[in-house]
């Protein structure tokens, strides 16, 4: 739709020219005779309309990782050290951050002598427990009743001090990976995405700043953009899943990517005023934007947290032959069509023109005979009189 509203601001002043039986003439010394003024453009200038210049809704995308990494804080840990900052690259092994190991050092002394003295404990138990087997065997019937339930109860101690002996040598355990593996080291190549910590940014790759992870890595290799669109252009149907879409370098606008829209995360909707106003115009309205996921056909010349835009893939770049004109430009067309245009003497004629094919996404007709590129007036300024 913005196409037409852009092309038919020129056809709409040429028809009203038309219609009021007036010609058109150049003002050679700059001055004017009445104040309606066109400015018109070479044919050649009005069939690329279409390449890029606004006439496509564009939105905002980041080149991300298709893969990402995330590490979680040990909320019993305390980090001591953090070996890299947000943008570095890393390998699998490189160093991350440490934890401190300083109280697990002295948890882990205490926890061995813990277990010594259990250890002590359930020997003395078992010893007791040989005593009263010999004893029972020397004692009296009476008297072995009474020893059977003693050494009941002290092999029933035993269990529960093994048991004891067998968590404290877990915790051992444990303190000694922690010691052990204190540095955490990277599972994959890539680049540092953020950190999360007093010293640190989050996001640096991205605006979205809800990832509570302390540590996130983005993969090398694959990539993918991440846009955002707004839930009012979302009716327009113009980007949606499935849908082929043109990917802009911010930089070179001659550097693009083709994709196709692979998601739209309709479960993420962050809310916030777009400067949207309400039909009453009273005051702006709240809108929810939505992050959409394309995945890209090519990945060359791309870089990780490049911005870029994204725009639907409509057939804007496809290489045509001849001319196409916007069929807003274009009146009778299904009687005898025929275009404004200069007559070569600074004023319009009615110029009959045949058409060919008609492209329904672009709404362009091909010219085959009538026009030339050069026909028209290069953004000349033009005023009009009646015949």
């Amino acid at each position: 739709m913005k196409k037409k509203v852009i092309a038919i601001v020129c056809a709409v002043a040429v028809l009203a020219a038309a219609g009021g039986g007036v010609t058109w003439h150049f003002l050679g010394n700059g001055t004017k005779e009445d104040d309606n003024v066109v400015y018109v453009n070479t044919v050649k200038a009005l069939t690329n309309l279409g390449t890029g210049n606004g006439m496509e809704n564009r939105y905002a995308g980041v080149v991300e990782s298709e893969n990402t990494w995330k590490v979680e804080k040990n909320s019993e840990k305390k980090v001591k050290e953090v070996y890299v900052e947000v943008g570095q690259e890393v390998q699998v092994g490189t160093p991350l951050f440490s934890y401190d190991t300083e109280k697990f050092q002295s948890d882990l002394e205490q926890a061995q002598l813990d277990l010594e003295r259990i250890n002590n404990e359930l020997s003395s138990m078992n010893t007791n427990i040989n005593q009263l087997y010999k004893d029972k065997k020397q004692a009296s019937k009476d008297q072995q009743a009474s020893i059977t339930l003693e050494i009941q109860e002290a092999e029933l101690d035993l269990k529960k001090k093994e048991y004891e002996g067998k968590s404290k040598q877990a915790e051992i355990d444990k303190l000694n990976d922690n010691i052990t593996n204190a540095t955490v080291i990277s599972e994959i190549a890539g680049v540092v995405k953020s950190i999360n910590n007093d010293d640190s940014s989050a996001g640096a790759y991205s605006g979205d700043n809800s990832d509570n992870s302390f540590l996130t890595v983005l993969a090398t290799g694959d990539f993918r953009v991440k846009g955002q669109i707004n839930e009012q252009n979302m009716s327009d149907g113009s980007i949606t899943e499935g849908s082929q879409v043109i990917v802009h370098s911010r930089v070179d606008e001659n550097q693009t990517w083709t994709g196709t829209v692979t998601k739209i995360d309709r479960e993420n909707a962050r809310t916030g005023s777009n400067n949207v106003y309400s039909s009453s115009g009273d005051g702006m309205t709240q809108s929810s934007n939505y992050p959409f996921y394309v995945q890209l056909d090519g990945t060359n010349g791309l870089m990780l947290g490049q911005h870029v835009y994204v725009e639907p893939d409509i057939g804007q770049q496809e290489v045509k032959t001849g001319i196409w004109l916007s069929d807003y430009f274009i009146n009778d067309v299904d009687s005898n069509p025929y275009v404004w245009a200069d007559d070569g003497n600074g004023k319009l004629e009615k110029r009959s023109v045949t058409l060919g094919t008609y492209d329904e996404n672009m709404m362009e007709y091909q010219i085959t005979d009538g026009l030339k590129e050069e026909d028209a007036s290069p953004s000349r300024r033009m005023d009009w009189k009646r015949a």
